[in-house]
């Protein structure tokens, strides 16, 4: 009944896992998909679980994915209908806030361009442009997207905000739904994704997104993989309707290495470490919930499955 199940295709998140719950929960027994232990498992922690791993654990009541989003479980078409919560890292806005704010100022400051210039052993001092003069635009005003936008306005810079329902922040000119969508995108500079993955949002970063923002714009990816469409992204990077798109998510992760992404001109790779839960965080929270689960009680963080989040 203390055991629970680690299941992922990162080997070295397995590995770091299984110390953070000998660290922090010792009194759970943290064990892999070839384990003999594995099949008494009621709980499985996941982060892209292999295909039709959690449909052979017979004992499973309980999914627990290791981060914030549960999506990663839709590449097991076999993932059992059963409970699923998810972690929630008080230090997750911090994370977030500080990769955003280095991704603006990356494409802002013109460091993309100077980075490429070097290899070509060009000496050119990109324009420095005012903050109030560059504008960015934040998709999904949650807690880490309204923090973002206000953590970017007390910069100085000129954001907008778009969500699914109406927004008020402080220095932030606020969208709301497909109705305020086109204004909100109009003449961006910089793109910011934090949307949820829905059956609404799902490829949502594509051609007709792309098309109105200002020529010359970035791309900023924080979301979800199955957010952006490559073919369309690959045609706005070719136009130079995109300049650079910066990348976090991927459908599939660790991104493989024949993925054309790896050598997209333009395109900036980063192994989805914008933010992440601590590894001793997700072990006391997946501890947690399998007490929870054993006695009886109410789980932390339990998910809507038919929302996603």
């Amino acid at each position: 009944m203390n055991t629970v199940v680690l299941l992922s295709r990162d080997r070295l998140l397995l590995q770091q896992l299984q110390q953070a719950f000998a660290r922090c929960a010792p009194q759970v027994r943290a064990v892999l998909a070839d384990d003999p232990g594995a099949a008494e498992a009621p709980l499985a922690a996941c982060w892209f679980p292999p295909a039709g791993r959690l449909q052979a654990l017979p004992k499973l009541r309980l999914i627990h994915s290791v981060a914030a989003g549960i999506d990663h479980l839709e590449h097991d078409p076999g993932c059992p209908a059963l409970p699923v919560c998810r972690v929630v890292d008080t230090g997750h806005r911090q994370g977030m806030t500080e990769y955003v704010r280095w991704a603006v100022i990356h494409y802002h400051r013109g460091f993309d361009r100077v980075l490429r210039q070097q290899t070509e052993r060009c000496w050119e001092r990109p324009l420095q442009r005012p903050a109030g003069l560059f504008k960015v635009g934040v998709m999904g005003l949650g807690s880490l997207g309204a923090a973002i936008a206000q953590d970017l306005a007390g910069a100085g810079y000129q954001v907008r905000g778009w969500a699914r329902s109406a927004k008020q922040l402080p220095a932030v000119q606020c969208f709301v739904g497909t109705q305020g969508r086109a204004a909100f995108l109009e003449g961006l500079e910089v793109l910011i994704n934090l949307l949820p993955l829905t059956a609404e949002t799902r490829g949502i970063l594509g051609g007709e997104t792309f098309a109105r923002l200002a020529p010359g714009a970035a791309l900023v990816n924080c979301g979800r993989g199955a957010h952006l469409c490559l073919d369309d992204l690959e045609q706005a990077l070719s136009s130079g309707q995109l300049r650079g798109a910066l990348l976090d998510v991927f459908d599939e992760e660790p991104l493989p290495a024949d993925q054309r992404l790896w050598s997209m001109p333009g395109v900036t790779v980063t192994p989805h470490m914008a933010s992440a839960a601590s590894h001793d965080c997700i072990a006391q929270q997946v501890a947690e919930n399998l007490r929870r689960l054993n006695a009886g009680q109410p789980l932390l963080n339990l998910v809507d499955r038919a929302q996603g989040y």
